[in-house]
């Protein structure tokens, strides 16, 4: 059975489609805002480094992009020295009226993630640098817990490599109270390392968190997505990860690009008829996009699961 089904428009949007000079679109970020979908791009600009853009749609599928990028290297600060060398692959977080979003951060220091908000997308607010290096795909819950936010991050650790944690804070600035949650398997689809992908959204049976998975082949890696489905109350315990992947990398535009065989989730948006749209930037080089039945991932996860540890 095909989980999702690709729009047959794909790809959605490429460099060609930015009125400004880049060589990828790639790696965005979701959200919906005042019934408009809202697409944060990511894009290499012509020296090799990244910037964030922002489209715009009606109904998901056709984007118009805005003539200036949405957020770039800082200039002056602590923001500065510490995104020298480019911002990448946010993630956005609807709560309490404003969008927070999270990015990775890159410098000669390696890679932090920045937090900044908005409420309109209009302007940016860079609030802190919330983790040390080397810490990748940050999202968070949008909603707290007994008082506290939660997020999945992914630190780079050879002891235990590539695996997904969570964490909580009182303010969104002071993390802690960490724990291992979810590793990859060995021999599996997802075995070379694992990392949370687009925001969770809440289901009547948890949080369903779409994440993507690294094959090691003999002609480089695989880049697949998978499902988990944690606990509405407790995100930190995982009720199931399905066994198999939700998408592969097949068109051409996903098995050759700027890195070959990749899909790779930054957002997904949950829709009133049961459905969701799952965003993936195909090759590191264009947008494409999904939709699947929410009932299908969750009983995947419930239904055909493996451990997540």
């Amino acid at each position: 059975m095909m989980i999702i089904e690709r729009y047959k428009g794909n790809p959605i949007l490429t460099k060609d489609d930015v009125p400004y000079p880049v060589t990828t679109v790639h790696n965005a970020g979701m959200v919906k805002h005042d019934d408009r979908y809202l697409m944060l791009f990511r894009s290499h600009k012509r020296n090799g480094r990244s910037i964030l853009g922002l489209a715009e749609s009606d109904d998901g599928f056709h984007f118009r992009v805005r003539a200036e990028p949405f957020i770039i290297p800082a200039t002056g600060g602590i923001f500065a020295e510490y995104e020298e060398y480019g911002v990448e692959d946010p993630r956005i977080c609807e709560m309490d009226g404003r969008y927070l979003i999270t990015y990775s951060a890159y410098s000669r220091h390696g890679v932090r993630i920045g937090l900044a908000q908005t409420t309109d997308f209009e302007s940016i607010e860079r609030i802190a640098l919330i983790t040390q290096a080397d810490y990748r795909n940050v999202v968070i819950f949008p909603r707290q817990f007994h008082g506290r936010y939660a997020r999945l991050d992914r630190p780079h650790s050879e002891i235990s490599p590539w695996a997904i944690w969570i964490s909580y804070s009182p303010d969104l600035i002071h993390w802690g109270d960490s724990r291992l949650v979810m590793k990859p398997v060995q021999y599996h689809w997802d075995e070379m390392k694992i990392g949370p992908g687009a925001t969770p959204f809440a289901t009547e049976q948890g949080w369903l968190h779409i994440y993507h998975g690294v094959f090691p082949t003999m002609d480089g890696s695989v880049y697949r997505l998978g499902v988990a489905l944690h606990d509405l109350d407790d995100p930190a315990q995982i009720i199931g990860v399905g066994d198999e992947w939700i998408l592969q990398p097949d068109d051409p535009w996903e098995e050759t690009g700027y890195v070959h065989n990749v899909v790779f989730t930054c957002g997904a948006i949950p829709e009133e008829d049961g459905t969701v749209k799952i965003y993936w930037g195909g090759a590191d080089k264009v947008m494409c996009v999904g939709t699947a039945r929410i009932r299908d991932l969750v009983e995947l996860c419930l239904n055909n699961s493996r451990s997540p540890l």
